[in-house]
């Protein structure tokens, strides 16, 4: 796609609004993109839900008996997990919305549709919760069918059989309204990208209906949905996404972003799909595995790198200063903290004779708490930040706002990075003493002498919550108000 195709008019050049002048108007250029608006309301409320169980968890660390029998770990931990996977799909879904049409410079096929699968995936998800939170799990299991085909009982993956039916139909009439979209308009290198994501997510779902009841062939398979999504399909729907606001917020020329994910996805899914294997310890499976998965699984930082690279690159050859800072912050945020998550948190133990020691410790919660934050929470912001002003009829949010919104990004980012350290350092305890020593300590006791390092994830989990709600905040702020009135 050549340079010559995107629209070139005075907007690109548009300079940045003055404090005490109202933000340029704009509006989206298709009536249906607007369809994304409730998925993103609605991601970002399942996202305040998931920080509120995730905090439930932290006070659960040190008390044990905190809100229980009301609200016991298990289940804590399960709506915590569960939630994050929802609102990030809601998160892909508004921006599938948003972004296909503009890329195919056409109508969404079927905007009733995607408020018809809206309201399904939304009723379906909260009767699960609920179903979580009122109903013993091996009740709801009955309940739900589980004795017909046994899925459940699985970690991210327990969703009663008949809310992952639901998720397959839901999935299956989003697909085919974006792929009629795109059948009927133009191809990009972004909409492309975003779509084979896409797809790939559903087709490895289909991997959490296949529950084995060998031990060692279903934690195998099992991995085929968890490990094939957030580090292979979730990241080519994270570099279109990406890619798609840089495009927006800096007028750089299409043909160079594009050349960027080209090596993205590729090094994505050379290192991804083969570096599966660095998971599959003491389940049975062959030798090799645990060569060939470190060697592709320690490759996998390079595409995180290059997409930080990226971002930095087309933000520093701008050919136009955007007025919304705060999505121009978010998209290098996210090039950078999925770096340091997924890349440098990943790397430190991928490779099997540390990951020997390591698996399953709170070092892994370390890497997975900075990785999904950084590759996919930040990415599904910076699409809302850039998006939500749009739809509303402005090309960026008055300079008030953004300022609330930039001090909830720096509140999340920073007390995630503390997260991730006192995590780091409770699992490098834990390995010392229950795992390397000569006098190895059993759980618990390990647990009493680490304890110091759940206060201050918990002190840091709150600081992340008022980040949140700062973000939040930040679109309800209005207009700001001209200087005159000021004197």
């Amino acid at each position: 796609m050549t340079s010559a195709t995107l629209p070139v008019d005075a907007e690109r050049l548009a300079p940045i609004a003055p404090a005490d002048v109202a933000p340029s108007p704009a509006k989206v250029k298709y009536a249906s993109q607007a369809v994304a608006k409730p998925y993103f309301i609605a991601a970002i409320g399942l996202f305040v839900g998931q920080i509120i169980f995730g905090l439930i968890m932290g006070a659960q660390y040190i008390w044990g008996d905190f809100l229980f029998p009301a609200i016991p770990f298990n289940i804590a931990r399960m709506v915590h997990t569960n939630l994050l996977i929802v609102w990030l799909l809601f998160g892909f879904m508004g921006a599938g919305y948003y972004l296909i049409p503009e890329e195919c410079e056409r109508e969404l096929h079927s905007p009733k549709l995607a408020l018809a699968l809206f309201w399904i995936f939304l009723v379906a998800g909260a009767l699960t919760i609920v179903g979580y939170l009122m109903v013993p799990y091996s009740t709801l299991a009955e309940m739900t069918g589980n004795d017909l085909l046994a899925t459940m009982g699985r970690e991210f993956l327990e969703q009663p059989l008949i809310t992952k039916i639901g998720i397959v139909i839901v999935a299956l009439g989003f697909l085919y309204n974006l792929s009629m979209t795109m059948a009927k308009g133009r191809k990009t290198t972004i909409s492309l990208v975003m779509m084979i994501g896409l797809w790939g997510l559903a087709i490895f779902f289909l991997f959490a209906f296949y529950n084995p009841h060998n031990l060692a062939r279903d934690k195998f398979y099992w991995w085929w949905v968890v490990h094939l999504w957030v580090e292979g399909v979730w990241e080519l729907i994270m570099g279109a996404m990406l890619a798609f606001v840089l495009v927006k917020v800096t007028g750089v020329d299409r043909e160079v972003i594009e050349k960027w994910l080209y090596l993205i996805i590729a090094m994505t899914l050379i290192s991804g799909i083969i570096g599966t294997g660095h998971h599959y310890f003491w389940i049975g499976t062959p030798g090799f595995w645990q060569v060939w998965g470190s060697i592709f699984s320690a490759l996998e930082p390079i595409p995180f790198f290059m997409l930080t690279i990226f971002a930095f690159n087309v933000v520093n050859k701008r050919r136009r200063e955007h007025p919304n800072k705060a999505a121009v912050l978010w998209a290098l945020g996210c090039a950078v903290m999925g770096f340091l998550g997924a890349g440098v948190w990943g790397f430190l133990h991928t490779l099997s004779f540390v990951n020997y020691w390591t698996h399953g410790t709170q070092i892994t919660a370390s890497h997975g708490h900075m990785a999904f934050y950084g590759a996919y929470a930040m990415v599904v912001m910076c699409m809302i930040s850039y998006t939500m002003p749009i739809i509303h009829g402005r090309e960026a949010n008055s300079n008030r706002s953004q300022v609330m919104e930039m001090w909830g990004f720096w509140l999340m980012t920073v007390s995630m990075v503390f997260i991730t350290l006192f995590l780091t350092g409770a699992g490098i305890v834990q390995v010392w003493l229950q795992r390397y020593s000569d006098t190895p300590m059993n759980f618990m006791m390990t647990q009493d002498k680490i304890v110091i390092f759940y206060y201050l994830r918990l002190i840091s989990g709150f600081t992340f919550l008022f980040g949140v709600i700062a973000y939040v905040w930040s679109f309800f702020i209005g207009a700001d108000k001209p200087k005159s009135a000021l004197r």
